[in-house]
C-alpha cells in the first residue's frame, strides 16, 4: 500500500518541483545577469553604478558607454542566444524522442556556417551598393539565410504526401552537413590569412560584437520562435508515446512537426547568425533538466530557456575574466564545460545507443 501511494504521488511531486524550479532558475538568471554587468575589461562595477543611481549622482560618459552600449547589449544577446539554443535542443529531443538530439539535426548549423564562410571569403565580390547597404551585417545575414535555407531544404526532402519523416530528415541532415563541410573546406583553402582569422573567430562563437542593432534585428524572431516552441509541450508529451498514439489523443502530429522544425530553424538560425557557432548548450541543458524534473515538456521547455540563458551569460563572464583584458571565444568555454557532461550522458546511455 505504501509503495502504491509513493508511485501515485511521485509524478505529482516531480511536476510541482518542476514548477518551483521556474522560480529558482529565474533567480539564478538574475544572479548571472548581475555578474555580467559587474565584471568586464573596463574598471566599471555595477555596485558603483547602482550607488550613483541611488544617490542621484550622474554617470560619467565612460560609465554610460560601458553600461548601455557594451554590457547591457551583451547581456541581452547572451540571454537570447542561450534561451534559443536550449529551447531548440529540448524541442528537437522531444521531436526525435532522443536525448542526444540537438538543433543541428535540422541543418541550421551546417547551413549557417556555410553562409558565414561564403560572406567572409567571397563577400568582397558582391556589388558595392549591396555591401554598403548591408554593411557590417553581411555575415549575420548570410549565416541566417544559410541556416534557414538548409532547414527548408531538409523539410522539403523529408516531407512526402503531407507527412514529415524525422528519420529521413536525420539522414538528409547528415548528407547536407557533409556537403556543406566540403564546400566550406574549399572556401577555407582559398581564404587569405585575415579571412582565416575571421572564420576561426566566428566558428568558435562570441558575444563581443553585441549591439542593440543586432538584438533588434534577431531578437523578435528568436522571441517569436521560442514562444511557438513553448506551445508544443502537450504535443511533444503525446509524441513520446508514438505518432499513432499521439494522433489518437487528438494531437495534429504533422502540424506539430512543422511548427517545431520551423521554430527551431528560426530561433537557432537567428542565434547562430549573431553569435557564431556555440556548442553543447542545446544538448546538455535539456538533458540535465530532464534528469532533475522529468520529461514533461510543458515545464521542461520553460526551464530550458531559463537555464540556457543563465549558463550562456555565465560562460560569457568566464570567457571575459579568464585572460582579462582579452577574452576567450565563448564556444571554447561551453565546449570545456559541456563536453564532459556530454560524455557522461553517453556513458549513462551505453545500453541504449549500442547497436
Amino acid at each position: 500500500m505504501v509503495a502504491e501511494t509513493q508511485s501515485f504521488t511521485a509524478p505529482r511531486d516531480r511536476h510541482l518541483f518542476a514548477r518551483q524550479l521556474h522560480l529558482w532558475l529565474a533567480a539564478f538568471l538574475i544572479f548571472c545577469a548581475a555578474l555580467s554587468l559587474q565584471f568586464g575589461a573596463a574598471d566599471v562595477r555595477l555596485s558603483a553604478l547602482l550607488g550613483k543611481l541611488v544617490t542621484g549622482e550622474p554617470l560619467s560618459q565612460m560609465e554610460r558607454i560601458v553600461l548601455f552600449d557594451i554590457r547591457l547589449p551583451r547581456l541581452a544577446m547572451g540571454g537570447l542566444v542561450g534561451a534559443a539554443l536550449a529551447v531548440s535542443g529540448a524541442t528537437m529531443q522531444g521531436l526525435f524522442r532522443n536525448p542526444l538530439a540537438d538543433p543541428g539535426i535540422v541543418g541550421v548549423g551546417a547551413g549557417a556556417g556555410l553562409g558565414a564562410i561564403l560572406a567572409i571569403v567571397l563577400g568582397s565580390m558582391l556589388p558595392l551598393g549591396l555591401t554598403q547597404l548591408i554593411g557590417a551585417q553581411l555575415v549575420p545575414v548570410a549565416a541566417f539565410l544559410g541556416g534557414w535555407g538548409s532547414t527548408l531544404l531538409l523539410y522539403h526532402v523529408s516531407t512526402r504526401g503531407g507527412r514529415t519523416s524525422v528519420a529521413t530528415m536525420l539522414l538528409a541532415g547528415i548528407a547536407l552537413g557533409a556537403l556543406a563541410g566540403a564546400v566550406s573546406g574549399i572556401l577555407v583553402y582559398i581564404a587569405d590569412d585575415q579571412q582565416l582569422r575571421d572564420l576561426t573567430f566566428w566558428g568558435l562563437g562570441s558575444l563581443a560584437g553585441a549591439s542593440w542593432g543586432k538584438i533588434l534585428t534577431a531578437g523578435p524572431l528568436i522571441v517569436i520562435s521560442i514562444a511557438a516552441a513553448l506551445c508544443l509541450g502537450r504535443g511533444l508529451n503525446g509524441l513520446a508515446l508514438g505518432e499513432a498514439t499521439a494522433a489518437h489523443m487528438g494531437i495534429a502530429v504533422q502540424r506539430m512537426k512543422s511548427v517545431a522544425i520551423l521554430s527551431v530553424a528560426g530561433a537557432t538560425g537567428a542565434a547562430v547568425a549573431i553569435s557564431g557557432g556555440i556548442g553543447f548548450v542545446g544538448i546538455v541543458v535539456p538533458h540535465l533538466l530532464r534528469l532533475a524534473c522529468g520529461p514533461d515538456h510543458r515545464t521542461l521547455l520553460v526551464n530550458a530557456g531559463l537555464l540556457g540563458a543563465s549558463l550562456l551569460i555565465l560562460a560569457d563572464v568566464i570567457a571575459r575574466m579568464v585572460i582579462s583584458p582579452a577574452e576567450l571565444p565563448i564556444g571554447i568555454v561551453t565546449a570545456v564545460l559541456g563536453a564532459p557532461v556530454f560524455l557522461w550522458i553517453l556513458l549513462r546511455r551505453r545500453g541504449v545507443v549500442d547497436l
